[in-house]
């Protein structure tokens, strides 16, 4: 017997629809979560209206807020980038990272590398509902444990708004910053809540030896620069000629790529929707038929071990390698509660069977009760109860990924800089200088956040490290070490895989309460001697202001670094430090060009005194990002927002004052973190 996930309801772009979202079929357990517990669905879930292209749903004026594109699989036939005025602030500027794992720099002596790996299928927002660009909130699912995740599904698709839901700029560029994919999810739901069999069937719908949507999906992706599309078919009434022309449908796709298709275990062979729990007889063939059909399959929650044996076994015959498949665990209701048979699919001390599917694991932030509530949850999903991953012994079933799945790291070229920002926080800086007050969100201005979070060796007491929102040299976080200090400790931060020349540099930027002594020293592992920290001493500081320190690391051309981290010496009985940002580049900081042809593209006045704004230029090379700023009527500056693309929505722009026009200004911000002179335009007040 099967029962479905009660789903989550929220408003559609009206007020008189309350619309379900996705859901995945799950099977019966022995201890049925809250949200297993209803049978049928909602009223209000059969009420669907009549398809609608996400361009005639918008609201606002020229300068209106951007959303994730949606459509159903006619409307998405009418999209073009040229005339869809939110495409350009959808597109991610960031390249897919190449990733490195070293097994012997492993946090956890049971995880291991190169094999099980890792799919989260994660809803950010209502599939109508996803900014393109942040929002003026810090309260969002700012996701900082990429180095256990393979692949993010971007989680959505209703009945009531739309079937097909590509990904916003912010999530692609995070995710593509650590060298994760990035799928946008097509989602056709059972009848019981909406679906109709009519959609599926206009999906496949060929124009001579094309498949128009597939078409389509293909130049979504890649005008977006996202990675492939989850196949969530979920509708009753198909047949197996139906089912076929799905199977070609992905084929033809994938050679029109690049781009890749994860299938998820619901329609059969036949036609039927029937879950398998497993890679079976009964729909191995949206894996091969008898070639390469989809690059992945999420199997259904109701899998065994003895199914999972049987799953890599049918996948190693065909061909295909067992990895490609995700066992699925259901984590919406329950978290880290979820009952989960670990051994089934992650075997102590042997290969894994498979890999691993998180559905929903925003669980953290959603049943958070504030911000620090889900950083401990996010902590102990991913990382264990002891904040530790070389320490996942607790009593609770649930030990953390950590303890299954080696960190991956993205930092395998120069230069490196992260300033521990995650995407979120409270204010904003630039330089260790405020420039914004307020919360905000944007996960393309994220770092690559540390690979041990957090691993501390110590005789001693030790240290306890942190993200902290209370200070930042770059956006709105910094690291911080806190404690009593009896003891050398070592704080293991980044694997790495960067190669060492005559000019390479080692930048920290660090703050104490009171000058004087930092005891603090850089600490720099070679590939050589991955195990063994080089240390450079940083000093002590002049006041209470941010400073740096650049280290020559010349001596050690040739050679590669595996590991950055930072130790500390001496004795203190309330040691504080932060750290603002950590650099490994070569030679001097590089000079930035400006941007150019700064134009407002549009203007909503959302009130006398506040307007929001959609600006575009034409941008520099070698850019991490721009920022995007107001000249204050005093000459000071307010930040308005960043981003790596060359278009950028701003919220809100309030007038000071009687002010008649005020200048914006867009900054280049250089891979290093150079800066250029601002490109400059106006905007006018009536009156």
């Amino acid at each position: 017997m099967r029962r479905r996930l009660l789903p989550l309801l929220c408003a559609a772009l009206t007020t008189v629809a309350v619309l379900s979202t996705p859901v995945l079929s799950t099977a019966v357990q022995a201890t049925p979560t809250p949200a297993a517990a209803a049978t049928a669905p909602p009223a209000t879930a059969t009420r669907a209206p009549e398809p609608v292209a996400a361009s005639t749903v918008r609201a606002g004026g020229d300068g209106g807020q951007p959303y994730a594109s949606f459509w159903y699989p006619d409307t998405i036939l009418g999209w073009d980038p040229a005339t869809d005025p939110d495409a350009r602030f959808n597109r991610s500027r960031v390249p897919l990272r190449p990733r490195a794992s070293l097994p012997a720099l492993k946090a956890n002596p049971h995880a291991r590398a190169g094999e099980g790996r890792v799919a989260s299928l994660v809803s950010f927002a209502p599939t109508s509902g996803n900014p393109s660009q942040g929002s003026p909130s810090a309260d969002y699912y700012a996701f900082t444990y990429w180095q256990y995740v393979d692949t993010l599904v971007f989680w959505g698709g209703s009945a009531g708004e739309g079937l097909i839901l590509a990904p916003n700029a912010t999530v692609i560029d995070a995710a593509h910053r650590n060298g994760v994919k990035v799928y946008g999810t097509v989602f056709f739901p059972p009848t019981a809540y909406g679906g109709k069999i009519e959609w599926v069937r206009d999906f496949v719908k060929k124009s001579g030896g094309a498949y128009p949507v597939s078409d389509k999906l293909v130049e979504v992706a890649r005008h977006y620069g996202f990675d492939g599309w989850f196949i969530n078919q979920e509708t009753a009434g198909g047949d197996a000629a139906l089912a076929t022309e799905l199977r070609e449908l992905i084929t033809y796709a994938r050679g029109r790529g690049p781009v890749e298709f994860m299938w998820y275990d619901a329609m059969t062979e036949s036609g039927s929707v029937i879950w398998q729990d497993g890679l079976t007889p009964a729909n191995d063939a949206f894996l091969n038929d008898p070639h390469r059909v989809s690059d992945s399959m999420f199997l259904d929650f109701g899998w065994t071990a003895a199914g999972q044996h049987a799953s890599r076994d049918l996948a190693r015959s065909l061909g295909r390698d067992e990895h490609e498949l995700f066992a699925g665990i259901d984590t919406e209701a329950n978290g880290y509660a979820t009952g989960v048979p670990w051994e089934a699919v992650f075997p102590s001390g042997q290969p894994h069977v498979t890999s691993l599917g998180i559905y929903r694991p925003e669980w953290t932030w959603k049943s958070s009760s504030g911000p620090a509530d889900f950083r401990a949850r996010d902590s102990r999903f991913w990382v264990g109860a002891n904040a530790d991953p070389s320490d996942t012994t607790t009593s609770s079933p649930w030990k953390g990924l950590a303890h299954y799945v080696a960190e991956s790291t993205p930092i395998t070229a120069k230069p490196f800089v992260t300033g521990f920002n995650t995407g979120h926080g409270d204010f904003y800086n630039v330089r260790g200088v405020r420039v914004r007050d307020g919360g905000w969100n944007n996960l393309s201005m994220q770092d690559v956040p540390p690979t041990y979070r957090w691993v501390v060796e110590s005789a001693g007491s030790r240290l306890t490290p942190s993200i902290d929102y209370g200070d930042a040299y770059e956006g709105g976080s910094s690291l911080r070490l806190t404690g009593r200090l009896d003891a050398v400790n070592t704080v293991r931060l980044y694997q790495a895989r960067l190669p060492v020349s005559a000019g390479t540099r080692l930048s920290v930027v660090l703050k104490t309460p009171q000058a004087g002594p930092t005891r603090l020293q850089a600490a720099v592992a070679f590939a050589d001697a991955p195990h063994t920290f080089t240390t450079f001493d940083l000093g002590a500081t002049g006041g209470t202001g941010w400073e740096r320190r650049t280290l020559d690391l010349s001596a050690h051309a040739g050679r590669t670094i595996a590991q950055l981290g930072l130790r500390v010496t001496g004795t203190a009985d309330a040691y504080d430090i932060r750290v603002g940002q950590l650099a490994v580049h070569d030679g001097r900081v590089d000079p930035v060009a400006a941007p150019s042809r700064l134009t407002v593209l549009g203007v909503t006045d959302v009130s006398p005194s506040r307007k929001s704004l959609r600006l575009s230029w034409t941008g520099a090379r070698r850019v991490h990002h721009y920022d995007v700023y107001r000249r204050n009527p005093d000459g000071s500056r307010t930040h308005l927002g960043a981003t790596p693309n060359d278009a950028y929505f701003v919220p809100s722009l309030d007038r000071v004052g009687a002010e008649t026009t005020t200048t914006i200004e867009v900054e280049a911000v250089g891979a290093e973190y150079g800066r250029s002179t601002p490109a400059v335009t106006r905007v006018t007040w009536p009156g």
